[in-house]
């Protein structure tokens, strides 16, 4: 397959952690010293020799420990659209199964709280600084780790909160992927797949693509061609 079922992404915390143990293990494979990845990071030292010598797992259950008490935050503005959606007739169990899936632990009873004050009217609003859709656009389509750190935080609170800005965003990014690499031989599984399960607008461009498949995939096979085909896609 060359994406992983639809799914809501994971914790900030934990995401956080996955990312600055990728960033400082693909410098250290290129043999970077510990100064110089701390200084390019912004990161301390002790940090960085600290990512180097724990197991990726380690760090994650110790990001865990350290959540702030709020946990169920990231997971509200999910839970409050289905709530809306289905008006009121929701699974707790399912919801807390689903969001249980993507990184949240807390008990069940958190959950059921959360949809009882919503039954109520006693749910606080999800503070949310919505950015534009141009704005959420531009860091779909840039590279994730040209991303700061609140870019990216700020696209995972969209992404939680619209299912199918997730699932764009992951067909988008796969899709980049392709014609960075050259991965023409790929291109039908993604239509496929986009014409499966992604959001009204992509499934167009996936249409548009087929129409005209050998050409496509030429474009994203051959380096002569390649760049046209990049520059309209990131045009």
């Amino acid at each position: 397959m060359l994406l992983p079922p639809a799914e809501l992404p994971r914790t900030q915390i934990i995401e956080r952690t996955r990312h600055r143990n990728e960033d400082i293990h693909r410098r250290l494979e290129k043999r970077w010293t510990i100064s110089v990845i701390a200084r390019r990071l912004s990161l301390d030292r002790k940090t960085v020799r600290r990512f180097r010598d724990t197991d990726l797992n380690d760090r994650v259950a110790s990001a865990r420990e350290r959540r702030p008490n709020g946990v169920l935050e990231p997971f509200k503005a999910y839970l409050n659209a289905h709530f809306a959606e289905a008006k009121g007739q929701v699974s707790g169990i399912r919801l807390f199964l689903e969001i249980q899936a993507r990184g949240h632990h807390c008990s069940r009873q958190v959950v059921r709280k959360h949809l009882a004050a919503l039954r109520t009217g006693a749910a606080e609003p999800v503070r949310a600084d919505i950015p534009s859709p141009r704005k959420v656009t531009s860091w779909i389509m840039r590279a994730r780790e040209t991303l700061t750190e609140s870019q990216d935080e700020r696209l995972l609170q969209v992404r939680l909160a619209c299912p199918d800005i997730s699932r764009a965003c992951d067909l988008a990014r796969a899709f980049a992927d392709l014609v960075r690499h050259q991965r023409g031989y790929l291109l039908l599984e993604w239509i496929r797949q986009a014409e499966q399960d992604a959001p009204k607008p992509m499934k167009g461009f996936a249409g548009f693509l087929r129409q005209d498949l050998d050409t496509v995939t030429a474009g994203l096979t051959l380096p002569w061609s390649s760049g046209v085909v990049e520059r309209h896609v990131n045009g």
